[in-house]
């Protein structure tokens, strides 16, 4: 996987169609849901944070969930930190389905990050249908609810996904931030790279697959809730509007 992810920069430009940025979506939502005066926003659902007010940020992890998921878990129910889970079937979803479980029922988004984690823009199209639909099964019968979102993996997409994606209730997520911890297990250096990049309304993304990585989330979180930061899951980046199927989100 790490030769796999090693070409997503280039990826990103070259084969995204037009993106949303998650920002833009909660202001068109508060817009549309105002009073019409300029700067309305909606009203928001009691302990929903208002990322219009709050300086949020969207921690998100791929390609899990791995041996060391659990202690990342452990970590962000004392942080009281919700995450993004971007879950891989084969040899992940598969090999620990009592952590998908848990991640459920501990308050985190889960998502879909394919079965194979092919290139989708390189299979055919009922290739990609059978990657996503194989996945969100699998996570429904553990969960018991389907995910309404899914990464590409490298952030591969082009129109064919977003159309496929569009059919299975599936909203596209890509990201801001990236530590690239597939290539390297120095600790120290995946949370530099990454508070280096951090952003308010954006996307870090990260693997709980690497051995360096779950080291380097500690860091991570005690430095942006220092610099002000609130986590959010990224639904919650957006509220309140919904994630659109087939949208491909990026800060």
């Amino acid at each position: 996987m790490a030769a796999l992810a090693l070409a997503a920069l280039t990826a990103l430009s070259a084969c995204t169609p037009g993106t949303v940025a998650p920002a833009d979506e909660r202001a068109d939502a508060h817009e549309a849901g105002g009073d019409g005066r300029p700067g309305a926003r909606v009203k928001l659902a009691k302990g929903e944070v208002d990322c219009a007010v709050a300086k949020c940020i969207a921690l998100t992890f791929d390609g899990g969930p791995g041996k060391d998921t659990p202690e990342l878990l452990d970590l962000l129910k004392r942080e009281e930190v919700p995450a993004t889970f971007f879950l891989l079937g084969r040899k992940h979803i598969e090999k620990y389905p009592e952590t998908v479980t848990r991640i459920a029922e501990e308050g985190h988004e889960v998502a879909n990050h394919t079965w194979n984690h092919p290139r989708l823009t390189e299979i055919e199209p009922e290739e990609i249908r059978e990657e996503l639909t194989r996945t969100q099964k699998e996570i429904e019968r553990l969960t018991g609810s389907e995910p309404t979102l899914m990464r590409p993996p490298q952030g591969r997409t082009d129109d064919t996904v977003a159309e496929i994606t569009e059919e299975l209730g599936l909203a596209q997520v890509l990201w801001s931030t990236t530590a690239k911890d597939y290539s390297t297990e120095d600790s120290g250096l995946i949370t530099e790279r990454t508070l280096e990049q951090a952003g308010r309304d954006g996307v870090i993304l990260l693997h709980d697959i690497y051995k360096g990585t779950v080291p380097a989330v500690p860091a991570i979180i005690r430095s942006l809730k220092k610099d002000g930061y609130t986590f959010v899951t990224v639904p919650q980046l957006m509220a309140p509007a919904k994630p659109r199927p087939g949208t491909v989100y990026r800060p």
